[in-house]
């Protein structure tokens, strides 16, 4: 399938089933705070089935960017693989309905389709549990041959996929090959750790544009986040550390922007607040916004997600192209 777009998203393609829960529900089902905990499928319907007032849609990382991308007028399509079962099929529909072209595969037989159990404290903190399942049989020969994009965007999370430094190598050829920029998040400070070496290369040898939260960025470069920017600015076009509470620092055309964090109201849930600071930023870069505006439009679309549960937008998040400088 052919995948001319603005921003082409790969990562995994995982349904998100999320709810709110005591931090004594984590303690006695034995669940990390904070972190990434990846679970077999015994593991996931056990935690399903005692997760109360859930709600899901389709998720993971950078479809939840693609579908903000998509949001704010975009054009994003978004490579993964999803089974062919009820779950895929919910998948892929929510993403269409939500402007986001699907060119990944949908895998008949075999394991089922991905799902995340985020369990949510009343401190916002979320502890995302993952099955993985098909997602996980994602390859090189899903990034689509003819992809035509101004931007590819890789989740770091993938990683973790038994193909995964195949599929960030597939990204990197084509990027060169259509002088596309390369986009990488580096999703979590234990996919960091995991994958040091390979991360550290990766960056220095094909990525224009780096995100990352202050944990991750600390992780990968062993230092504080001023040291951080002074040693992958020689490596990078654009480089963004969001700061949770403080907002966000961005590294772009050789100066260096700070904004504040923008949340419409009470904060609720952060899950989602990176990927949609992410589709924030890079749609505001591709149609042409200066680094401070992106910065800007991008701390808005994470200041409306962390309003609410879920990790897409709850209202239309357009006007905030305006708002931004």
């Amino acid at each position: 399938m052919s995948s001319s777009c603005d921003v082409l998203f790969v990562g995994n393609a995982i349904m998100d089933v999320l709810a709110p829960c005591e931090d004594g529900f984590l303690t006695d089902n034995h669940i990390e705070k904070g972190g990434m905990n990846l679970i077999d499928e015994d593991r996931a319907l056990q935690l399903y089935e005692a997760m109360q007032d859930k709600t899901q849609q389709s998720g993971g990382s950078a479809a939840n960017s693609a579908y903000g991308m998509a949001a704010l007028g975009g054009s994003a399509a978004f490579a993964g693989q999803v089974g062919k079962d009820a779950l895929g099929d919910a998948f892929i529909s929510d993403l269409g309905a939500g402007g986001v072209a699907f060119v990944g595969q949908q895998q008949p037989g075999g394991l089922a389709t991905a799902r995340s159990m985020i369990f949510v404290t009343p401190d916002s903190v979320r502890s995302m549990n993952t099955y993985l399942g098909t997602s996980l049989h994602l390859n090189a020969s899903h990034i689509p041959e003819d992809t035509q994009a101004g931007i590819i965007y890789l989740e770091g999370y993938l990683f973790d996929a038994p193909q995964g430094p195949e599929i960030f190598a597939r990204a990197a050829e084509i990027a060169h090959k259509t002088d596309a920029q390369l986009a990488l998040s580096l999703s979590d400070p234990w996919c960091v750790e995991r994958h040091h070496a390979q991360f550290s290369a990766f960056i220095r040898e094909h990525v224009s544009i780096l995100f990352s939260n202050e944990q991750e960025i600390t992780t990968l470069t062993g230092t504080d986040r001023q040291g951080s920017v002074a040693m992958m600015a020689e490596h990078l076009e654009e480089l963004i550390i969001t700061l949770g509470a403080e907002g966000a620092m961005v590294w772009c055309e050789e100066e260096q922007i700070l904004v504040p964090a923008m949340p419409e109201g009470k904060v609720i849930d952060t899950t989602g607040a990176g990927d949609l600071f992410a589709a924030g930023y890079l749609f505001g870069r591709v149609t042409g916004a200066s680094g401070l505006q992106a910065a800007e439009l991008a701390s808005l679309c994470a200041g409306e997600v962390i309003c609410h549960y879920g990790a897409r937008p709850a209202r239309d998040i357009q006007p905030f192209i305006e708002q931004a400088v």
